[in-house]
């Protein structure tokens, strides 16, 4: 008997019922031999951290573009805080945390440069949603076109990790929830050191419920997770605990996501996205060949690709690219 199997059969007396066990996982698009050592959740996670996509997210922006500080929170951060969430809250349900932390790992690795603002830039170019691309991602565009071929359980969550939409299973439902809870409290935390939000700010109706400070809220809204969903099939949350983080949510929004002084690069990069879509699109032989291919192994238009393209850009190279296309030489001395 194999290391994995002794592990999947673990999974089977220790596992919640309503956990996703290894040995049951729907497999992938491609059969690959097992591995003697892993699960196929643990070996998803592998190659999601191998990936060139997780790596540029060390150099993607969460909400502050280009921080002056090294203390502010990136995409990889805001990633692996997803990651500490979910998994605390897969170990106490039960769940497959191999599972919870391959989802939760891979949720984001579709975001653009500059964060929702590129995300927005490239939408008015061509459709995108960074749910979807996550999955793009794992599905066609790593691994030079062939992409990770990770199991249905993964690509199912890391598509459905918003609010907007379910993901099929528990551990899923986990990382949807611990993606909300990380971003508004250590983006408030990124808010507080930028001097742009403070505690005392955070309305009394939320502070009440969830707690005075970002420790506090963070902390009871896991555990509120934990106690109401602990012997039932499903991952919720009180009803006033959620609409407690519903409305911090979107105190956030009003006062950090589309706060002036938190955006006022916003227009520079939104022009910046733009006009490399426009050139690449103008000029498609000068992007890399396994972009290129992408169009003749899975027949999609130049403007997807374009987009697949400039949304793997990190902020810092497609300032670069965008200097060296649009700069004059003399002025980029």
């Amino acid at each position: 008997m194999t290391i994995r199997e002794e592990r999947e059969i673990l999974e089977e007396k220790i596992l919640s019922p309503y956990a996703v066990k290894a040995a049951a996982s729907k497999g992938r698009e491609k059969d690959i031999e097992p591995c003697p050592l892993r699960t196929c959740f643990q070996r998803d996670r592998d190659r999601i951290v191998h990936s060139k996509s997780f790596r540029r997210l060390k150099h993607k922006t969460q909400v502050f573009l280009a921080p002056a500080g090294d203390h502010y929170r990136t995409r990889l951060t805001h990633t692996l805080e997803v990651s500490q969430i979910a998994r605390t809250i897969s170990r106490a349900l039960m769940l497959n945390e191999d599972l919870t932390e391959a989802i939760a790992l891979g949720h984001d690795l579709g975001h653009t440069p500059f964060g929702h603002a590129g995300e927005r830039a490239l939408n008015t170019r061509c459709p995108f949603d960074h749910c979807i691309q996550s999955k793009r991602i794992v599905e066609k565009i790593e691994n030079d076109g062939e992409g990770l071929n990770l199991t249905w359980e993964v690509r199912d969550g890391i598509l459905n990790h918003s609010m907007s939409t379910m993901p099929a299973t528990l551990e899923g439902r986990a990382v949807r929830f611990a993606d909300k809870i990380a971003y508004i409290n250590h983006d408030m935390d990124d808010a507080v050191r930028a001097g742009i939000l403070h505690e005392d700010d955070v309305p009394d109706s939320i502070r009440d419920i969830l707690g005075p400070t970002r420790k506090e809220r963070l902390d009871r809204m896991v555990k509120d997770i934990i106690v109401c969903s602990r012997g039932t099939d499903d991952v919720i949350m009180s009803e006033s605990v959620l609409s407690a983080m519903k409305e911090l949510r979107k105190f956030m929004f009003e006062h950090l996501y589309f706060n002036p002084e938190c955006k006022s690069e916003e227009a520079k990069a939104n022009t910046m996205i733009i006009a490399l879509f426009d050139y690449y699109h103008q000029h498609p032989e000068k992007m890399p060949e396994e972009y290129l291919g992408l169009m003749d192994r899975y027949g999609q238009s130049l403007g997807r690709t374009v987009a697949d393209y400039v949304s793997c850009m990190t902020d810092y190279y497609s300032v670069a690219v965008f200097n060296e296309l649009f700069v004059p030489e003399f002025w980029r001395k």
